[in-house]
């Protein structure tokens, strides 16, 4: 997935779109499932969820929380030029002469790994 958790993203359609880190904490990725190709964003795609009482005396009721959308519908933000951008590949030699991926933007070139 070009999307980690701890990314900034742009959410570019849908409900919450344009929706990013500028507007009121929103936009982190808190979790990413690789293999549905969904990520769940801190602020975006609020749900209700009903909860039963699971002991005696423990209150039910409704919680919000983040749902799960699909990757697609976000794009990464580059912290360095601070716009939303493609993510591309650039291969370099290691410490011990493997290969390792790394991502940059396609706007500015500027490494997106930590």
């Amino acid at each position: 997935m070009k999307i980690k958790k701890g990314d900034t993203v742009l959410v570019i359609t849908g409900k919450y779109k344009n929706e990013t880190a500028n507007t009121k904490n929103k936009g982190e990725v808190l979790n990413v499932f690789p293999k549905e190709n969904k990520i769940v964003v801190k602020g975006i795609n609020i749900v209700t969820k009903h909860v039963k009482p699971r002991k005696a005396g423990q209150p039910g009721g409704r919680i919000q929380q983040e749902a799960a959308f699909d990757a697609s519908n976000a794009m990464v933000i580059c912290p360095k030029c601070d716009k939303a951008t493609r993510v591309g590949y650039k291969v370099e030699a290691g410490k011990d002469g493997k290969a390792v991926k790394t991502r940059i933007c396609k706007k500015c070139g500027a490494g997106l790994d930590k």
